[in-house]
């Protein structure tokens, strides 16, 4: 390889100074490789770094063919000595997400011999995916585990095992492998093959949060946070549940309790809503009883309120019931209907007449018009329909 990598050498270098080999241009992107770089290409689950070479932005970086390549946006000349700056915020961001996700999987593959087939950094959360099932109860004890684990500040261990060594290691690793090997130990948590980026002690992790744990294909998929990222979205929901508990006047750790209060009256008061619209709808099926084909304007309902109204009163009015809602600037909603009877030619004559809309079935139909006021009381009472 031409490039060597000094991000294995000191994960902590910010800045360095190399050597431009080549820089080929390709779809208005330019690929420039260096002699040396502290810039981490995208690869073992760990997204690719950012930063700048020489004031230029490099916005993308890749391991192609055994070469690193830096994708940016101009050219840098080949031969030159080029001045390389990460973005720092980032590159600690990603180290302490990648050292949480390993002491996760480490213990949860000792305590349950599960194991991690799938890993990814999201722009909301970190997943791992783990052939087996965990309950919410035991994520909360994997939680508690991992933190305490951080908390004891044990020192990293990366290295490579000779041949010997590595057959005698039980290491994780999704698949097989060959050659030589980079383990990163967490000792006592972990020991897995892994080409990315970590902190050196635990500590720097900070926090690790484990937001959720979801039933995926034959195991589970589990959402997590780790240092900075955990800490600023911990920090956005205390936020909210403060201003929650201001609206609702209690304490922040009773806010739960209180919307399950509230939940309930509110429930509570939906049954008495609708057993005074129920009474209602008895009321005006009273006025109604008898008198054949009826039409009626109501106000403020909607189209369910309208469909209940109007199949209330069709059990006393004995013939065709048409119900509107409305005001003639918005147009008119309607519940059209006969007990054991057919209605649609007069709903598919009325929607012409009045440039209405809908349908439904032969004996009741629900839509909208556009027609006045004084538009539809004259279409029925064409048809001797009584205006209730």
């Amino acid at each position: 390889m031409k490039t060597d990598r000094l991000f294995y050498e000191n994960v902590y270098l910010k800045e360095f100074n190399g050597k431009v080999l080549s820089c080929v241009e390709q779809e208005g992107t330019f690929r420039v490789i260096l002699d040396q770089t502290a810039f981490y290409p995208e690869g073992g689950g760990q997204p690719a770094e950012g930063g700048q070479l020489d004031d230029i932005e490099v916005f993308d970086v890749q391991e192609i063919d055994g070469e690193i390549v830096h994708f940016l946006k101009a050219p840098l000349e080949p031969g030159t000595t080029v001045h390389g700056v990460i973005d720092w915020e980032r590159r600690f961001q990603l180290m302490q997400q990648h050292s949480g996700e390993h002491i996760v999987s480490g213990l949860i593959h000792k305590k349950f011999g599960y194991d991690n087939v799938g890993f990814h950094m999201g722009s909301d959360f970190m997943t791992i995916d783990l052939n087996g099932m965990i309950t919410p109860e035991e994520l909360v004890e994997i939680e508690k585990e991992a933190n305490a684990y951080i908390y004891s500040n044990a020192k990293v261990h990366v290295f490579y095992p000779n041949e010997e060594e590595k057959k005698a290691l039980p290491y994780r690793s999704k698949k097989e492998l060959t050659g030589q090997v980079r383990l990163v130990e967490f000792p006592g948590a972990d020991l897995c093959a892994c080409c990315g980026l970590h902190v050196t002690y635990t500590g720097e992790i900070g926090l690790i949060k484990l937001i959720s744990v979801k039933k995926f294909r034959e195991g589970v998929r589990i959402e997590m946070l780790c240092g900075k990222d955990a800490f600023d979205y911990l920090n956005v929901h205390f936020q909210q549940n403060s201003q929650i508990a201001v609206a609702l006047s209690v304490k922040p750790e009773e806010t739960f309790e209180a919307v399950k209060r509230q939940g309930k009256e509110a429930f509570d008061r939906k049954n008495e809503v609708n057993a005074l619209k129920q009474a209602s709808y008895q009321c005006t099926a009273k006025i109604c009883s008898g008198k054949g084909n009826v039409m009626i304007f109501e106000e403020n309902l909607d189209a369910q309120d309208i469909r209940k109204c109007a199949d209330t009163i069709l059990d006393s009015c004995g013939g065709i019931c048409a119900l509107f809602s409305g005001d003639d600037q918005n147009g008119y909603k309607y519940a059209l209907g006969e007990r054991n009877g057919n209605v649609r030619e007069l709903v598919k004559e009325m929607n012409e007449a009045l440039q209405g809309r809908g349908g439904g079935k032969p004996f009741f139909a629900q839509g909208s018009l556009k027609g006045s006021k004084k538009e539809v009381i004259s279409f029925f009472a064409e048809k001797e329909f009584t205006l209730i």
